[in-house]
């Protein structure tokens, strides 16, 4: 009986969901989160009765056919890279992102990476570094007798050195012509991918590009309300589809009692 394949495919494609929902929820308080949202798509359909053909008697043309789904997949798990809300910290070295834009991160290969997270700090020859230790592209180095550090809104690195300010560098952004293609990777860094298009770079607030706010971060963009509709959606699909194998597995069994 195909009812029982095809309301495991949409059991299975519950499971899936709320996988997707339960990450959300357990980043609700993760800087530069971006929540997840799983589609789907119909699986093949088997043709009992083709529309559009010619009816027995050659006579005329069938109007309607009868065509049968077999079930659901999962087609993606799409990042949703909205802007999520800013959190005061009173950190110098804090950085929030308003708009499109990633910071650049070197990976202990070498490699680009890339983040919304700009919980940063300094290591021990004074580097802008992630919290896991990842260096800031480009390299900003903070004097170790610093009083004071300033970052514009244009990504212009200040600091403040026995009274005088000094220039530190510049800090830059990429932009992704398909932020959904980017590749997570945990910690929150992100990979660019043949999906996501090559980096484009650019200083913050030139046109297309985010500009950036000291002392604060971007909180994750995740909804606790919409995350539990969803969670509650998720719940009665999946329970729909188990009483469409109940009553799938009662009526084989009622054709299997009548046979002997």
């Amino acid at each position: 009986m195909k009812a029982l394949a095809i309301a495991a495919t949409g059991m299975n494609a519950q499971q899936t969901n709320l996988e997707v929902i339960a990450n959300n929820i357990a980043n609700i308080n993760t800087t530069g989160f971006k929540r997840a949202r799983a589609e789907f798509s119909d699986l093949l359909y088997q043709t009992e009765r083709a529309a559009g053909v010619p009816n027995r008697a050659n006579q005329a043309v069938v109007p309607e056919g009868a065509i049968i789904g077999l079930g659901v997949k999962t087609a993606a798990v799409r990042n949703l890279h909205l802007q999520g809300g800013l959190v005061s910290t009173g950190n110098s070295f804090d950085l929030a992102l308003i708009g499109r834009g990633w910071f650049q991160i070197e990976a202990s290969d070498g490699s680009t990476l890339y983040t919304r997270a700009g919980a940063f700090n300094t290591n021990a020859d004074g580097q802008l570094v992630t919290l896991d230790g990842y260096t800031v592209v480009p390299g900003i180095t903070v004097p170790q007798d610093a009083t004071e550090v300033t970052v514009t809104r244009s990504g212009q690195v200040f600091a403040t050195v026995a009274g005088q300010q000094q220039d530190l560098g510049q800090i830059t952004l990429a932009n992704f012509v398909n932020e959904a293609g980017l590749e997570p990777l945990g910690e929150n860094l992100y990979r660019e991918t043949a999906a996501s298009g090559p980096a484009n770079v650019g200083a913050p607030d030139e046109a297309g590009f985010a500009y950036i706010q000291q002392n604060y971060l971007e909180a994750s963009n995740v909804d606790p309300v919409k995350e539990i509709t969803d969670l509650i959606s998720a719940q009665r699909a999946y329970e729909m589809n188990s009483k469409i194998i109940q009553a799938a597995d009662e009526m084989a069994a009622v054709v299997s009692k009548n046979l002997r």
